[in-house]
């Protein structure tokens, strides 16, 4: 049985369940507890805080995990990332009042930043040689600026929705994250074929996101004679579409576009 962990609320629980669901991976519903098994594929999923995923992964508590690629910069927990997932993007960055009139980044010197994610400020600041007084906060960090707590925050952003309501802008962006798979190389080899079937599934996935699947009924004397294909497969091509593929036997024809 291999072991996922998910964050247990929040913006990637929903993403995270959802793509368990188009792998073909059931995890039963209702009241949610710490670790549910899949009720058809050998998975069982361990809810954790997006904080404690990179650790349960490095230690072992968790063979797998989706987290987002902030939080394992952040914990700098030996994992590694199998995959990249493609959804709950957004970025680390930077964001002052909108009243200040911004030159360039060395306006945050001798400044003091509010921020969840402090390691992460702390290698970017030291890396431009800019000083700066950190200040650690965990939820809300948006409203320092506005009660004289901070000059700056450091934080996720995603829509910018959040720093306009808070009076703020956004001036740098440090990092850009979105969800990915973390694992380590001490996974057991009966678990490395659950992993790479795991992984063969979200490959599919992701393959088919931007695609769809026609299923028509075609009859054989209605396909063309020097290519086999069905005339009206022939019709969509010359419209425009890419046809990956079809099948003419029993007089259907299969069509996957995109």
């Amino acid at each position: 049985m291999l072991r996922i962990a998910i964050q247990s609320k929040g913006r990637l629980y929903e993403e995270s369940m959802a793509l368990l669901e188009e792998a073909g991976i059931r995890i039963p519903g209702g009241k949610r507890t710490l670790l549910v098994p899949a009720r058809n594929f050998p998975v069982e999923v361990l809810f954790l805080r997006d904080d404690d995923i990179p650790e349960s992964v490095a230690s072992g508590v968790a063979d797998v995990g989706i987290v987002g690629l902030n939080e394992v910069m952040e914990k700098r927990c030996p994992v590694g990332i199998l995959k990249k997932l493609g959804f709950g993007k957004c970025r680390l960055s930077l964001a002052i009042p909108q009243n200040i009139d911004y030159q360039d980044r060395n306006w945050f010197s001798g400044k003091k930043i509010a921020t969840s994610y402090p390691g992460i400020l702390s290698d970017y600041l030291h890396k431009n040689g800019i000083v700066s007084d950190i200040h650690v906060i965990t939820g809300s960090v948006e409203i320092a600026p506005g009660i004289r707590l901070a000059d700056a925050i450091f934080d996720i952003v995603s829509s910018g929705s959040t720093l306009v309501s808070n009076r703020l802008k956004e001036v740098e962006t440090v990092v850009e994250s979105e969800a990915v798979l973390i694992g380590t190389d001490s996974i057991s080899s009966e678990k490395r074929g659950i992993l790479d079937e795991l992984l063969f599934r979200f490959d599919s996935v992701q393959a088919a996101d931007d695609k769809k699947y026609i299923l028509m009924n075609v009859p054989q004397k209605k396909c063309c004679r020097e290519s086999k294909a069905p005339r009206s497969c022939l019709w969509l091509i010359r419209s425009g579409v890419r046809c990956i593929r079809y099948s003419t036997k029993n007089a259907f024809g299969r069509l996957l576009i995109g």
